[in-house]
């Protein structure tokens, strides 16, 4: 099942998108970079672990404000063209 349970402002998608694309980099970039290089490699888990957190609290956040319609087995999407969220669960 995907319904659209709400919409965020541009600014909001904006928001959204900008962390969404460097979770998405960082993710990439561990599957390549190895632990012989510690420094880099530390840095990229620090780096990952907190855009993961702001990820999460972007979506707590404006979960919260918004009051959208959960599903336990679910998960919100966001299309980033028409800001409108998806609650996508099983049907």
């Amino acid at each position: 099942m995907r319904k659209k349970v709400g919409t965020v402002s541009e600014d909001e998608r904006n928001e959204v998108q900008l962390l969404f694309e460097r979770h998405n980099g960082l993710t990439e970039l561990a599957k390549i970079l190895t632990p012989e290089n510690k420094e880099l490699y530390e840095k990229l888990v620090a780096d990952l672990g907190e855009t993961t957190v702001k990820l999460q609290n972007w979506w707590n956040r404006m979960s919260q404000e918004y009051n959208w319609e959960r599903d336990d087995n679910g998960h919100w999407e966001i299309n980033f063209e028409s800001c409108d969220i998806l609650l996508v669960a099983p049907d």
